[in-house]
């Protein structure tokens, strides 16, 4: 039998280009399933090579979407990599080109260490901090390189592979007294610690906690705020108290049983996060995705879209003083729920999407209850912009508040509402449309103050776009099934399963055990309703995730917080948190 000759993968012109510009060094191309350039780099060259693509190059890579890392050390599908016991991932996005570039590194041995790169992008901070917590991996000049996801007595990293996953690998926990007391020590704040100065010899340091409870951080978060009067001198913020391993459980979970698990990462947005996910899984196997499973996933987002963005007007109203209007939009979002449980069977976290589509086709009278809400929303939407955006006090406690320019926006990785709020004109569902984006009209709303005023009039205008986008889904909702017939589809064909034994059988593997997903790498991201949501998944030719990597947007948002805060009030500060659209669950995963 003759061999198969191996594609010949075309070498991406950003290789070509680091190359011509570091002749004297060693570049090696990986292929990947989802066709971003992915090129290794040598330690020694990393800070050079990264400062090129954000500074020196044409048409640079300004963002840094996301930094992780991945455990080689029990991956056997490695074709034509660089040896690595553990390897770092940078993720660079450049606008003006509108193409991504992934730079990794490779570590072995005892030397797992980097330069840090937060003096390039400030960013980089708490994600340089959780590849320390996670993996163990050392960047050398980092401001304050600490545990962040974790307690600071955790022992161990937990997304190293011979860290257990499951409580019941452990032995009896017990507290004793001393060691209730060490933890307790251990969560005592020093200022001292994260470089926090007296202001002026008449001044003393004067603390504030915010949280972990405090109505107004939207989940268990906590501020500790250093003031000066009513003023704010910094801020630190302290997350991981909502942490749930959910990138670990990714790597335990077969391929289609942890489809529910993305459900509560950006808890308000249910089949949202469904989305980039199994588009990374499809990507893996190569499955197309039907028509009209595309067009019902995109009326699905669209709605949880809705239902996010009715939670974040009624709240962030509701936190600068105004009580009606979140009961108005709450009832509105029991309106949503409505359809996606009469669709769904299930509210808030349906889990409805499958691997290859969704998990049923559309019920009799969905068209009609999705249209008379179409029509029964604008008409609300404009009631609430005179009640709340028109109000003179909420203007005064949002206008020119907490404002971030556009530069400061890419170099902190803020994406969706909050980016479009300083004038840039990005969004994924037009810029690189998915699962039929591109077949739909919609604009994109932009402002360009970068206040709280202005993210806030964004998202009102995207719950316009929404309803807009649904009402062409349901007009233009192609015909054909609502999933794939790809052999890797989850679960499989319903009308094959009972042929014979041999079917059953079959039917039986692919539920319980999952597909055996080809070795690869695949990350989609998606425009998710606080910004850009990515899945990257790592497959080792197994039932089951070799490496699950969320990148969430509320992540990075959260960091801007001590930037943009630094001489406000305490009254602002809420108005601030508000704005910031973010749930606690998509920050710590």
């Amino acid at each position: 039998m003759l061999q198969q000759t191996p594609p010949i993968v075309p070498e991406p012109p950003i290789a070509r280009e680091l190359s011509e510009r570091f002749r004297s060094r060693t570049i090696t191309v990986q292929p990947t399933r989802d066709s971003i350039p992915t090129v290794w780099v040598d330690r020694d060259d990393l800070r050079e090579t990264l400062r090129y693509l954000k500074i020196e190059a044409a048409d640079p890579y300004r963002m840094l979407f996301d930094l992780t890392a991945i455990d080689e050390r029990t991956r056997t599908h490695r074709p034509d990599q660089p040896r690595s016991d553990f390897t770092v991932v940078y993720h660079l996005t450049s606008f003006a080109r509108n193409n991504d570039v992934r730079i990794k590194v490779a570590l072995t041995g005892a030397g797992l260490s980097l330069p840090t790169i937060s003096d390039l992008w400030p960013n980089a901070n708490w994600y340089e901090r959780e590849v320390w917590d996670m993996f163990g991996v050392v960047f050398t000049g980092h401001p304050h390189l600490a545990r962040i996801l974790t307690p600071p007595t955790w022992t161990g990293h937990p997304l190293r592979k011979d860290h257990y996953a499951r409580a019941t690998d452990m032995g009896i926990y017990d507290l004793t007294e001393e060691k209730e007391i060490a933890e307790q020590e251990a969560m005592r704040f020093c200022p001292e610690d994260w470089g926090m100065v007296r202001q002026s010899e008449s001044t003393d340091f004067m603390f504030l906690n915010m949280g972990p409870n405090h109505p107004s951080v939207h989940g268990v978060f906590r501020l500790i705020l250093q003031l000066e009067g009513e003023a704010i001198v910094d801020v630190v913020p302290e997350i991981g108290f909502h942490h749930r391993g959910a990138e670990k459980m990714g790597e335990r979970q077969s391929w289609h049983t942890y489809i529910p698990y993305t459900d509560r990462i950006d808890y308000l947005s249910g089949v949202m996060n469904n989305f980039p996910y199994v588009m990374a899984v499809e990507q893996l196997a190569g499955i197309t995705v039907p028509p009209r499973a595309q067009f019902i996933r995109i009326m699905l987002a669209e709605l949880f879209r809705i239902s996010s963005h009715l939670v974040f007007f009624g709240t962030m109203s509701q936190d600068v003083g105004q009580l009606s209007p979140v009961f108005y939009m709450f009832t509105d979002r029991e309106r949503v729920f409505q359809i996606i449980e009469a669709i769904c069977g299930f509210r808030m976290h349906p889990a409805w999407f499958r691997i290859g589509g969704v998990a049923a086709d559309l019920p009799q009278g969905w068209d009609r209850m999705i249209l008379d809400f179409c029509d029964y929303l604008p008409k609300r939407l404009d009631e609430y912009v005179k009640l709340v955006m028109q109000n003179r006090i909420f203007k005064l406690r949002t206008v020119g508040v907490a404002a971030y320019t556009l530069d400061e926006a890419i170099d902190w990785g803020v994406t969706g509402p909050g980016l479009r709020a300083c004038g840039l004109d990005w969004d994924l569902r037009k810029t690189r449309p998915y699962s039929g984006y591109d077949q739909l009209d919609f604009d994109v709303p932009v402002c360009t103050h970068g206040d709280c005023y202005d993210r806030v009039v964004v998202h009102i205008e995207e719950l316009r776009q929404s309803v807009r986008i649904i009402r062409q889904c349901v007009r233009n909702m192609p015909g054909g099934p609502y999933k794939s017939d790809h052999k890797l589809t989850t679960p499989p064909i319903k009308d094959r399963t009972m042929h014979d034994i041999e079917t059953l059988i079959t039917h039986f593997l692919n539920v319980s055990w999952g597909p055996v997903i080809p070795p690869g790498e695949a990350s989609v991201g998606i425009e998710a309703s606080k910004g850009m949501n990515a899945y990257y998944l790592v497959s080792d030719g197994d039932t089951m995730s070799y490496r699950t990597r969320i990148r969430t947007p509320s992540f990075p948002h959260l960091q801007m917080i001590p930037l943009i805060s630094r001489g406000a009030f305490v009254a602002d500060l809420i108005a601030l948190i508000g704005s910031i659209d973010f749930v606690m669950a998509d920050v710590d995963r």
